[in-house]
C-alpha cells in the first residue's frame, strides 16, 4: 500500500491539539492494516466465523431450520436423516454417562460463517449453503445441517452448519444379554435383582430388567475426533472458508482477511442476543477500538512495527496475564490496561513526529540554499518528479 502525504498533519499527543507538519511525504506499508469487527480508514474486512459447543442438537436443528422460528431463513440443506442426530444424541448421551465426568454432554458442534452481503445479492442460496456445507463433509467426513439465514435487520447475512464430531460405524456393535442384567435408577449395572427391589419386593421406578437374549448395547456411531477440539482447528477452519468466500465474491472490495491474532491490532467481541455483560463489552470494544485508531495513526506516522508490537506486549499482553493469575479474571481491569497501554503508544508516536519535525526544520535552515523571498517553488519538498519538473517553469 502507498499513502501519499500521509503524515503531512497528526496530533502531537492523545487528545491534543491539531498539528501541521510540512513534510509530504508517500508511506509504503507492505503488510495490511486491519481490525477485526469495526471499520477504520486504513483496515481491511476480516472474515468471521465462530464455534459453539451443542448439547442439545436436536433442538438446535429445529431452531435453525423453522421458518416459525426464523425471520429470514432462506433453505436449509442437510446431508443425511434427521434420524441420524436423533441417534447420535443418544449415544452421545450414553458415553457421557459412562465417563462419570461432570458438566454438559457436547452432543455436537456448530459453526457460525459470516458472509458478505454481496452473496446474498448474487442471488443463488441453494447452491451456496450446498457448497460450503459439502466443502465442510468432504474434508472432515462428518453429516452436517445447515441453514442459511439473515439476522432480523438484514444487517448479517450468515450460515449456521451444525456438525457431528462422529462417524457412523461400518458394522454397528451390538451386545446381547447372556443372562438377565439389573440397573438401578442412575443407569448403573448391579449384580443382583435383590438390589433394585424395595421393602415389598418390587422393582423400584427407573430400575430396569433386560431379559436373557435382549440387546443392551448398540454402538452406531465412533468415539470423537479429537481434531474438532484442538486449538487451532478453528484457525484451520477460518482459512478454508476465507478463502472459499473470496473465490465466491465478484468485487474486489469484498473480499476477506484472517485476523492476526499477533499483529498490532486488538479484536473486537462480539455482543451475542440477551449478552448479561452487553454493556461491559461495548466499552471494552471501545477501547480496543481507540488502540486500534492509535496503532493506524502510528503506522502513516512510520513507527516501526517492532516498536508496536513491543508496546502491545509489554502494556497490554503481559499485563493481562499478570491481571488474570493475581487476580482472576476481572474484565473492569482491562480498561485501565487499555489506557496506559493507549498513552504509552500516542508518546511514541509523539517522538516520531517530533523527530519528523527536528528534520525539517534542518532541510529548510540549513541544507536549503538562499533564494529570493518570492520564490516560493524551491522551498516545497515533494515526491513527484513531474510536479518538480512543472514548478520550475513557473
Amino acid at each position: 500500500m502507498t499513502y501519499t502525504n500521509a503524515v503531512a498533519f497528526g496530533y502531537d499527543g492523545y487528545g491534543n491539539e491539531f498539528t501541521t507538519i510540512l513534510l509530504i511525504l508517500s508511506v509504503h506499508t507492505p503488510f495490511q492494516l486491519s481490525e477485526e469487527g469495526e471499520e477504520s480508514t486504513l483496515t481491511t474486512r476480516h472474515s468471521f466465523i465462530q464455534m459453539t459447543k451443542l448439547s442439545n442438537v436436536r433442538g438446535r436443528i429445529t431452531y435453525i431450520s423453522s421458518h416459525a422460528k426464523q425471520e429470514h431463513l432462506y433453505v436449509v440443506y442437510e446431508t443425511t436423516e434427521r434420524s441420524y442426530w436423533t441417534e447420535l444424541a443418544r449415544c452421545s448421551q450414553q458415553e457421557f454417562k459412562k465417563s462419570g465426568v461432570g458438566g454438559k454432554c457436547i452432543e455436537a458442534r456448530e459453526l457460525i460463517i459470516a458472509l458478505p452481503k454481496s452473496l446474498f445479492e448474487q442471488g443463488m442460496p441453494n447452491i451456496l449453503l450446498r457448497s460450503f456445507t459439502d466443502k465442510f463433509k468432504e474434508t472432515y467426513g462428518v453429516e452436517c445441517v445447515a441453514a442459511l439465514h439473515h439476522n432480523k435487520r438484514m444487517t448479517n447475512f450468515h450460515i449456521h452448519l451444525i456438525f457431528s464430531e462422529r462417524q457412523l460405524l461400518a458394522e454397528p456393535i451390538i451386545k446381547t444379554a447372556t443372562r438377565n442384567m439389573f440397573y438401578d435408577e442412575r443407569g448403573n449395572h448391579v449384580r443382583t435383582k435383590k438390589e433394585i427391589l424395595d421393602e415389598a419386593g418390587n422393582i423400584r421406578k427407573r430400575c430396569k430388567v433386560i431379559k436373557k437374549g435382549e440387546i443392551y448395547e448398540k454402538k452406531l456411531f465412533t468415539s470423537k475426533n479429537t481434531r474438532f477440539k484442538q486449538e487451532d482447528f478453528l484457525d484451520e477452519v477460518k482459512l478454508f472458508y476465507t478463502r472459499m468466500i473470496n473465490r465466491w465474491v465478484t468485487d474486489e472490495k469484498d473480499r476477506l482477511t484472517i485476523f492476526d491474532r499477533n499483529g498490532p491490532y486488538l479484536a473486537t467481541k462480539k455482543i451475542g442476543k440477551n449478552n448479561p455483560k452487553a454493556e461491559q463489552i461495548e466499552k471494552d470494544n471501545k477501547l480496543r477500538m481507540d488502540w486500534n485508531r492509535e496503532v493506524d495513526r502510528a503506522i502513516i506516522s512510520e513507527v516501526s512495527m517492532d516498536d508496536i508490537l513491543q508496546i502491545k506486549k509489554e502494556h497490554i499482553t503481559e499485563p493481562i496475564k499478570r491481571s488474570i493469575e493475581l487476580c482472576g479474571n476481572k474484565p473492569q481491569r482491562l480498561a485501565l490496561i487499555l489506557n496506559m497501554a493507549i498513552t504509552e503508544l500516542v508518546l511514541l508516536i509523539s517522538r516520531v513526529l517530533e523527530t519528523a519535525r527536528a528534520i525539517r526544520n534542518k532541510i529548510l535552515h540549513t541544507d536549503v540554499p538562499k533564494t529570493d523571498k518570492t520564490d516560493f517553488a524551491s522551498n516545497i519538498v515533494v515526491d513527484n518528479t513531474d510536479n518538480t519538473s512543472a514548478m520550475k517553469n513557473l
